[in-house]
């Protein structure tokens, strides 16, 4: 069910000041009559009305389809003694909202056969004024007939979007978790029988620098290849990960705005420089999430993205000019608390600031390398 401030149906086409009017139009249908007991008898049902519609959002189980009988009860009595026939309207998108299936077509049942029914029976005992309207009323029969299962099939389909969106991030969240695990076994199993080797070593070296200085002085040499046979390792370990390059996603970032008609601008050089491969991953994954979140949730027209190598970090700002966040309201989704979780493990971080739209600052620490004649020397 909707939550309660919902009463109006969402993604009907409908403008809210027409279901204003619709609220209102009863009491035209009422105050037409001649006594005052009529108009109070009718003023008293759309006030049960309502309050029974609202109430069918509030509720759950048993007592839901206590209200909506209610409803139901009260739309045909306002067809059958003052002709107006457009609460099934309301009615028809309620009932659209229900996700139990024996529940859906139980009560789309009665609401299409009782409003066709009192249909029938408004035009022997209502005036030339329910003639008039014959063309509206036709449209709210047809619009009974086809709204509830047309709502239906709406919600049902948003739910499973919405579950195969939880999937995915799940998915994401549980690849990044083994691709952890990964590194970390192959960098156990690269280095860990080196380290232990050098510790062993500078342990000898140290007994034997004042016993046997020339022993000492190969056991150090024997140290200096090990740590250098390791950084190799690791290096090529590094390098022979497959990952996304940040040039590659802005391009592919390019043809998202597009499509999404916003227009972007990119400043800096997205082919990073000494960069590894995986911190270079890390960051294209969650460059590409903040620009989704900003296609999805900004409202923007523009999308600015910027590159900075700095000396001592790799910048990487995406700014747009949208609606920004309520920042009382505001609470992270799992998209950027996975971004926040792939970026710790690169020991890297993530702003954001809400201004004249919204700021993603990802920052990463740089990795310094050795030269090559380090390696060689």
């Amino acid at each position: 069910m909707q939550n309660w401030y919902n009463i109006f149906p969402k993604n009907t086409g409908l403008n809210i000041y027409i279901w204003i009017i619709f609220c209102m139009l009863p009491f035209y249908f009422i105050f037409r009559s001649s006594t005052w007991l009529e108009i109070s008898v009718g003023v008293l049902m759309i006030l049960i009305f309502f309050v029974s519609y609202r109430l069918t959002f509030l509720t759950k189980g048993w007592l839901n389809y206590v209200w909506v009988g209610i409803a139901i009860a009260i739309s045909i009595a306002m067809t059958v003694l003052f002709g107006f026939v457009y609460f099934a309207i309301f009615l028809s998108f309620m009932i659209g909202t229900v996700q139990n299936k024996a529940g859906f077509f139980t009560l789309y049942g009665i609401l299409v056969g009782s409003t066709i029914v009192t249909v029938n029976i408004a035009f022997f005992t209502q005036d030339q004024l329910f003639f008039t309207q014959f063309p509206f009323v036709f449209i709210s029969v047809i619009g009974v007939i086809l709204l509830p299962i047309n709502s239906y099939n709406r919600m049902k389909r948003q739910k499973l979007e919405g579950q195969l969106e939880y999937a995915q991030k799940r998915i994401s969240d549980l690849m990044v978790m083994e691709e952890r695990q990964r590194i970390a076994r192959d960098l156990h199993d690269t280095l860990g029988q080196k380290l232990s080797l050098i510790g062993l070593k500078s342990d000898l070296a140290s007994k034997l620098l004042t016993a046997n200085p020339e022993s000492a002085k190969n056991e150090l040499k024997d140290i200096n290849q090990t740590a250098r046979t390791a950084l190799k390792e690791v290096r090529e370990l590094v390098s022979d990960m497959r990952g996304t390059k940040l040039e590659d996603e802005i391009y592919h970032i390019r043809e998202l705005l597009n499509a999404a008609r916003m227009k972007v601008e990119v400043k800096g050089d997205p082919a990073l420089k000494n960069v590894p491969l995986l911190v270079e991953n890390v960051v294209s994954m969650c460059v590409k999430e903040a620009v989704t979140n900003v296609v999805k949730h900004s409202s923007a027209t523009q999308c600015h993205l910027e590159v900075q190598q700095l000396p001592k970090e790799l910048r990487i700002t995406v700014e747009d000019n949208g609606s920004g966040f309520s920042t009382d309201r505001f609470s992270e989704g799992n998209g950027i608390r996975g971004m926040r979780e792939r970026l710790e493990f690169v020991n890297g971080s993530l702003d954001i600031k809400n201004g004249l739209g919204t700021s993603v600052i990802i920052s990463v620490p740089t990795v310094v390398k050795h030269s090559s004649k380090e390696e060689t020397g």
